[in-house]
């Protein structure tokens, strides 16, 4: 993956329990793999906790089905005072294939916070942080 995509963050098998009545990898679990890949990629960058405080701009391209391999990436979109924003994208792998298709993506707000769960500046944070 280009480097211009971002980093990658999580890598998931997708299993029968995240199906949904159709067949298909249900949409809300791709949403949470993109959150939690988020999630873990404003923690290593700044390495304090971050709390999601938004969500948007979600598409769903493709279609994954049990056992495609997620593949999810994220990268810094805009860094604010305390939050930080992050664009997710997921590429799903067919098991037996090489060739990987968009599936998911969205942007993820993340409020980080001290040691006493208050909102600190993210600035302090990313000149102190050993990402």
């Amino acid at each position: 993956m280009p480097d211009e995509e971002g980093e990658l963050v999580i890598r998931v098998t997708a299993m029968p329990t995240d199906l949904n009545p159709y067949g298909g990898v249900f949409g809300g679990w791709l949403m949470c793999q993109l959150a939690l890949g988020a999630s873990s990629f404003v923690t290593r960058q700044t390495g304090l906790k971050a709390v999601v405080v938004g969500a948007t701009d979600f598409a769903f391209p493709g279609a994954m089905t049990v056992g495609d391999e997620l593949n999810v990436y994220a990268r810094i979109e805009r860094v604010g005072r305390t939050s930080m924003t992050v664009a997710t994208r997921g590429l799903g792998r067919a098991r037996a294939s090489e060739v990987h298709t968009d599936v998911a993506s969205g942007l993820f707000t993340f409020v980080v916070l001290d040691g006493n769960d208050r909102p600190c500046a993210i600035e302090d944070a990313l000149s102190t942080s050993v990402a």
